[in-house]
């Protein structure tokens, strides 16, 4: 196991009617005027955005609002957002929604304090500081809610990038699994993956005797197989919601991933997915994860083997161990499948005369690579896309 530092501060209101609270946790954190961010209107039609308007008038807390925030986040509605927020002396940021609403907020907390273009975060640049956040969350899928990370798209370029900083790590966030009852199912499988491949990410890995983040990232994944069908099949189901939801923020507030190296190269080829075509996150992560598993499974067969032991049940085969690998994609394909995922990004609209391109955009040349488990170079992504247009 490698050193590492890990500071994980935001405080977590867990359980039903917990958003009736968000007034007491703006105050708590030192919030006087606030920027009320959401998306396209969903938590208008469910009732959350009068709960939430309702809660703030009657604590006396003045508030501007900034709704529209897509599927996967837009540079525009940040610019309009940090200029919003600097002309009302907005002091606080509430971000009500997915993963989406809460990194779109992000940004824009990063970009208040900060002189100059906010996407230089997105070009390597650590933030510093940024405006406090507090969230209510309606879908537990990106783990935003407990992260220092955030994801945008930059219209200019349509390139689909992530920035990083403590300071934009929320203050606190309202989990409530009640809000996640009138979900379409596919935003549910959806969200399943996301998480499950949060924690793929770290699992995957060349850092040795790392068996106690090992046995947390199992314990996540054997969650979501066990829970996941549950919601899916139930959305108000609340118990199988509230698992999936403690998880979606236990993948990704970084817990399962300290102390060892990890790839990210899958989110990399997704991120391209969502840009170009406007896949949804988990949905182009169930289409790249497994062709990435079987291109790679080579490079460390016994953690593959691991992987299809621990978390699928299955019996080694001492005499072929790559088939028990493989037998373990395999669980993982029509676990995605069984929830409604598909494994094609032809689904997405992909073309394949567009792959040589898609794998273009990452510029890499002759030295660049991308990931860690096995660092991936502009042909060998081609070759993972194709393995992915099934």
């Amino acid at each position: 196991m490698e050193n590492f530092n890990f500071h994980s501060p935001t405080f977590f209101a867990f359980g039903k009617n917990k958003q009736k609270e968000v007034v007491k946790y703006i105050r708590q954190f030192g919030g006087t005027k606030v920027l009320l961010h959401y998306g396209s209107g969903s938590i208008k039609k469910s009732g959350l955005y009068d709960e939430i308007t309702a809660s703030l008038q009657e604590g006396s807390i003045p508030f501007c609002e900034l709704g529209g925030v897509q599927a996967n986040p837009k540079s525009g509605l940040v610019y309009t957002g940090i200029e919003l927020c600097r002309k009302e002396g907005v002091d606080f940021i509430l971000a009500v929604g997915g993963g989406s609403v809460i990194d779109s907020a992000k940004c824009i907390a990063a970009g208040v304090l900060y002189e100059g273009d906010f996407l230089d975060f997105f070009a390597g640049k650590y933030i510093e500081k940024a405006l406090p956040i507090g969230t209510v969350l309606t879908i537990a899928a990106a783990g935003s809610e407990g992260s220092y990370n955030t994801v945008i798209t930059n219209e200019n370029t349509n390139v689909k990038k992530g920035a990083t900083g403590e300071a934009i790590r929320p203050k606190f966030s309202i989990l409530n699994p009640e809000l996640t009852k009138t979900l379409p199912k596919y935003q549910i499988a959806c969200g399943i993956s996301d998480i499950m491949a949060h924690i793929l990410e770290r699992y995957f890995t060349n850092t040795p005797n790392v068996e106690i983040t090992d046995r947390l990232c199992e314990a996540v994944l054997l969650n979501m197989i066990n829970e996941g069908p549950k919601a899916f099949s139930n959305p108000a189901d609340y118990d199988a919601q509230a698992n999936i939801m403690w998880a979606g923020m236990v993948a990704h507030n970084n817990i399962c991933g300290v102390g060892r190296k990890q790839d990210w190269s899958s989110h990399a080829l997704a991120h391209e997915l969502s840009a170009r075509y406007g896949a949804t996150h988990g949905a182009a992560l169930a289409a790249v994860f497994p062709a990435w598993m079987r291109y790679n499974i080579k490079h460390d067969t016994a953690r593959f083997v691991q992987f299809a032991t621990r978390v699928w049940g299955l019996e080694i085969n001492f005499t072929e161990p790559e088939s028990t690998a493989l037998e373990g994609i395999e669980c993982y394909e029509n676990f995605l499948k069984e929830i409604g995922m598909s494994l094609s990004i032809k689904d997405f609209g992909v073309v394949e005369s567009d792959i040589p391109e898609l794998a273009a955009k990452f510029k890499l040349g002759e030295s660049k690579t991308i990931g860690s488990f096995v660092p991936l170079k502009t042909g060998d992504i081609e070759a993972i896309y194709k393995l992915a247009f099934k």
